[in-house]
Formats: structure tokens, C-alpha cells, sequence
């Protein structure tokens, strides 16, 4: 499957309830590469009026789980996250973009790790940062 027709039948699915709160549009996805947003906003905050870190790591654990499937799409495979490590760099008050890029570290048979990166497209500054690793899987019957 190619990298154009990944990402529109990424974008023709509906996305997860979870996914879609959390506020992640996908732009680009391939097996080596995913780009998207999030228009932080005051849905996003904790009760101190910041971005709550689970917009950052639901986008992290997302974005890794969109490329790597990606990877292994043609294998009759997806992947699973079998750990999320991600790091909150700067708070944020919303009113700003939150570019999300996703590219691996290693691709395996068995497993992969991807690093996700999330950053101010006011500022430039990085948001957050996180490390996903996953495990290729059967796709389901």
C-alpha cells in the first residue's frame, strides 16, 4: 500500500473517540514518516489553565502506532505500543498549533521504536518528546 493511499484510508476510517477529544489530525502518514496537528485550545487544559499531558502523550503513542502500522501494513500486520515514554518539555496555554512528527529509530521483524516529536509552531520549542516502542502483531481475523 502506498504512503498517499495509507493516509487516505487513515483519514476515510473514523477515529477513536479517545483519538479524536485529544484533537490529533493526521497529515501524512507512512512507514517511515507521520506528520500532524493539534489546535491546542482551553478543551485541552487541566484545572491550572495548561495543556494537560495526556493530549501530548495520546498524541506520541498515536502517531508512533500510525507509522509503524504503516511499516508492516503489507505483512498482514499492525503494531502495538508496548511502551510510551514521553517527556513534558514546556507547559502551554493553548491558542497555538502543535506540529506532531513521528519517524522510527528501528524497524524490526519483531518490534520497532519511534520517536515522536511535539513542537510550538508559534515559538518553534519543543512541547514534549517521547520514545514509543511496539510490537508488530497479526492483524485481527
Amino acid at each position: 500500500m502506498s504512503s498517499t493511499d495509507f493516509t487516505s484510508e487513515l483519514r476515510s476510517r473514523p477515529e477513536s473517540a479517545f483519538v479524536a477529544a485529544a484533537g490529533l489530525i493526521v497529515d501524512e502518514a507512512t512507514g517511515t514518516r507521520v506528520t500532524g496537528h493539534i489546535e491546542l485550545s482551553a478543551d485541552h487544559f487541566t484545572p491550572w489553565g495548561v495543556v494537560h499531558g495526556g493530549v501530548y502523550t495520546t498524541a506520541v503513542e498515536s502517531a508512533a502506532s500510525i507509522g509503524a502500522s504503516a511499516a508492516v501494513a503489507d505483512r498482514g500486520q499492525f503494531a502495538v505500543g508496548v511502551h510510551n515514554g514521553t517527556d513534558f518539555l514546556r507547559s502551554s496555554t493553548g491558542g497555538d498549533r502543535a506540529l506532531v512528527v513521528a519517524e522510527p529509530l528501528q524497524q524490526g521483524r519483531v518490534q520497532q521504536l519511534w520517536l515522536v516529536t511535539i513542537t510550538s509552531e508559534q515559538t518553534g520549542k519543543t512541547l514534549a518528546r517521547g520514545q514509543v516502542r511496539l510490537q508488530n502483531v497479526p492483524l485481527p481475523a
